[in-house]
């Protein structure tokens, strides 16, 4: 019978009539010491005992041993005192009973809860008896309804403890719903500390519990960690806007300050006094009321809404309130990200099993975490991935959860290069080939079996019904022995007279959904590029050179529709600076380099080294273009009065959930757009920045913006700056990183401001420029996007 460790320093260990199991989901890091074993969520009976190492093993196996006797007196006491109620007019007392009805009370219920605690002190039916006969007498008129344990101790729940042990710290029983307290009070636990390994402790000590008691609950629990309501491609949001939840502030408690809306909501609901108690919120309500408020559309919807988050609101206390409102905002600003940036397994005080050394631990912990990545990465689905996890266990995902059509998948992305010697240096004695680098959306093109067709966006975003060009030419393109696949292509503007690319602007005024192919004015033509799945089988660990191929033997070619990128195989400088040359003339950005045999898998949510971008713009300053945040606008002088002549822009902190301010942006611009971005951002304008705004007061705008925009951003080098604050204290102790020479070059529609070029992706810029290479000799590095 397989035991897991599930507790620091000392072993408790869940005992099953199956095997143990082990969860290590991202930066919820939990481990185990034999992952092969699961805990069935449902159905199966669960003992639970302690065992310990230490010289006191014994009284923590009476400490335990003593809540769960305590635990099933209670549910005995609970039980007659239903069947009281129950009989009262027949005046039949349900306790005048021989000690085997007793005990087979007591075991119907230990049934009917799916649990067998296994108690080493055995309790004799007769102390049993007196005791639920004497808390009968003391409760027989009325009957008291028993209080929870999470109504009396939710208060004092602690996940920060350093031998947080999963079922008495915990603050709810086994079988109960998570309360939501918990989790808020987690994230705000998480708030206070800026160490990495901490914020994983933390959170797994929650999670933990939950697995441990309440499995049912854990996925919610991790969509709202995620401040998510599921994956992607099934759209649902909640991104209520600011001025939405601040109504519901100021009507449920008359409040009308302005700033952090959890702050906020927090200090209001805190001095808000109500004449009923209203019933405290658990983590399961919350998340079906939150599904509820994303499906709400149509006539009188944001009434709607607001009543139903007014509900919520009245019921928070403590962290809550403060998390309700910004998760509700889309804004959770815990500073948790999917991965933390070189985690690699837990820290030291995280169950360490006792049958493995240090060693040996690390390593089966690397692989087990390496199985879930991986799995996570083809298959980004929670709802999917954390039933198998809690009933099989992690070498069952693989099994289970693989790369399917329908279900998108995240793309993989190419490394910023500055030139052809760069490629050349990079690729020396490797095969590689060189595309042209298209100017458009990429699109992820699944075919199912049944002959249902999806289109996903790099951000797994479903953009079927965008269209319906696309799809009509589908059984045109494939070969009829084709009866699955997935493609990774790229949809561009077409003008169809002169069989030319169009620019990116124009594919971006095609209408987002439901089109009618006899309404589209913008037509698409799809370039295929490599082929991910075909006829049932994964192809993602082939090498390109044999993708390639099965791409070209299993698709055709549709003239101004549906074709292949254009590619050459060279290894020679000349022919790529030619390939170059001639992609610009044909309106494409540059060039993508991909190795051919050599480490040439497709490597899913990976910005890769084995993949380099080539743009026009690199030959005439930074090695790629930057996607940045509108953050303010500053209000035009001269010929521009009228209108913002300039914007404060940004990039993303995904590790602090914040934007940091990189440069001001005044030009690239014509009057006419200047004109257009100030009617755009009408609408977006608010008091003040937010909190999540990183800015020196020196730079203040005349307006700020919410977060709403994307612009493509090119500029000369990077330099340090006493001012902005991009990456700042990571180069220098006090200065962040600028744009010299910033241009805008076009609006990013296709990206959220949390696509947004990250703080990372900055700094990784600055070390790549050639004056900085040559001081600090910054190695080339991957970057992973999970």
């Amino acid at each position: 019978m397989g035991e897991t460790t599930i507790t620091p320093n000392q072993e408790y260990k869940i005992v099953s009539n199956t095997k143990s199991y082990d969860i290590i989901s991202k930066f919820f890091l939990i481990s185990s010491a034999d992952e092969n074993s699961p805990i069935k969520a449902t159905g199966s009976k669960k003992r639970l005992r302690i065992s310990s190492s230490s010289s006191d093993k014994d009284s923590e196996t009476d400490d335990l041993e003593t809540t769960e006797k305590k635990s099933v007196d209670s549910r005995i006491k609970k039980t007659s005192q239903k069947v009281a109620k129950l009989t009262t007019s027949s005046k039949v007392n349900p306790l005048q009973s021989s000690d085997n009805s007793i005990t087979d009370k007591k075991d119907n219920l230990d049934k009917k809860n799916c649990t067998n605690i296994e108690k080493s002190n055995n309790i004799t039916s007769e102390s049993k008896t007196e005791k639920v006969e004497k808390t009968n007498k003391k409760d027989s008129s009325p009957v008291k309804e028993k209080v929870s344990k999470c109504n009396v101790l939710v208060e004092d729940y602690n996940p920060t403890l350093p031998k947080y042990h999963p079922i008495k710290n915990a603050c709810w029983e086994y079988g109960e719903k998570v309360p939501y307290y918990a989790l808020t009070k987690t994230f705000e636990e998480i708030e206070k500390v800026s160490a990495r390994l901490k914020m994983i402790e933390i959170l797994s000590n929650f999670l933990r519990s939950v697995i441990v008691l309440t499995p049912d609950d854990l996925l919610p629990c991790i969509y709202l960690s995620l401040n998510k309501l599921g994956p992607a491609h099934e759209g649902l949001e909640l991104g209520l806007a600011e001025q939405t939840l601040i109504r519901v502030i100021s009507q449920s408690t008359g409040r009308t300050e302005v700033g952090d809306l959890g702050l906020v909501a927090e200090k209001s609901r805190t001095s808000q006094k109500l004449m009923f108690k209203p019933s405290p919120l658990n983590v399961n309500g919350v998340f079906k009321k939150f599904t509820e408020i994303a499906n709400l559309t149509g006539k009188d919807s944001v009434n709607k809404k607001i009543s139903m988050v007014s509900n919520l609101f009245t019921a928070c206390k403590g962290p809550e309130a403060k998390f309700l409102m910004r998760s509700l905002n889309g804004k959770l600003r815990i500073a948790c990200a999917t991965t933390p940036p070189g985690q690699k397994y837990p820290p030291k005080n995280l169950d360490v099993s006792s049958t493995m050394s240090p060693d040996t631990f690390k390593s089966h912990v690397d692989e087990l975490a390496l199985i879930l990545k991986t799995t996570y990465c083809e298959c980004p689905n929670y709802g999917m991935l954390v039933p198998v996890l809690l009933k099989e266990g992690i070498s069952a995902l693989p099994k289970h959860c693989k790369i399917t059509p329908g279900l998108p998948m995240k793309p993989m992305l190419a490394q910023p290069t500055k030139g052809v010697q760069e490629v050349l240096t990079r690729f020396e004695d490797m095969e590689f080939t060189c595309e042209w680098k298209y100017d458009g959306e990429r699109a992820q093109i699944h075919y199912l079996e049944n002959g249902k067709v999806k289109i996903f966006s790099r951000n797994q975003e479903d953009n079927t019904s965008k269209y319906p060009d696309i799809i009509s030419r589908i059984q045109q393109v494939k070969k009829d022995s084709v009866t699955s696949f997935i493609l990774d292509c790229e949809a561009v503007a077409w003008d169809k007279e002169n069989n030319a690319i169009l620019p990116f602007q124009v594919l971006i005024k095609r209408k987002r959904k439901d089109v009618a192919e006899s309404d589209i004015k913008v037509p698409v033509c799809v370039y295929m590029f490599d082929l991910l799945y075909l006829n049932g089988k994964p192809l993602v660990k082939e090498k390109f050179i044999d993708r390639r191929r099965l791409l070209q033997e299993n698709f055709n070619e549709v003239l101004g529709e549906w074709t292949f990128a254009k590619s050459i195989d060279t290894t020679k400088m000349e022919e790529v600076q030619e390939f170059l040359e001639e992609s610009i003339k044909g309106n494409c950005e540059g060039l993508m380099v991909k190795t051919l045999r050599e480490e040439a898998t497709y490597e899913i949510a990976k910005r890769s080294k084995n993949w380099l971008k080539l743009k026009k713009d690199y030959l005439e300053g930074v090695g790629d273009t930057l996607d940045l945040v509108v953050l303010g606008g500053y209000l035009g002088k001269g010929k521009r009065t009228g209108t913002y002549g300039g914007f404060l822009i940004g990039c993303y902190d995904n590790d602090n959930e914040e934007y940091q301010s990189i440069c001001k942006l005044g030009t690239g611009f014509s009057d006419e757009s200047l004109a257009q971005h100030t009617e755009f951002f009408k609408p977006h304008v608010i008091t003040q920045a937010p909190s999540y705004y990183q800015y020196d007061t020196s730079m203040e705008p005349d307006h700020w913006f919410e977060p709403i925009q994307v612009w493509e951003t090119k500029c000369a080098d990077f330099s340090l700056s006493p001012i902005h604050r991009a990456a700042v204290g990571v180069v220098d102790p006090v200065k962040g990183i600028s744009l010299r020479f910033p241009r805008f070059l076009r609006i990013r529609d296709d990206k959220k401001p949390e696509d947004a070029t990250t703080a990372q992706q900055i700094i990784d810029l600055y070390h790549n420029q050639e004056q900085v290479k040559c001081q600090n000799s910054v190695k080339f590095q991957e970057e992973d996007f999970y």
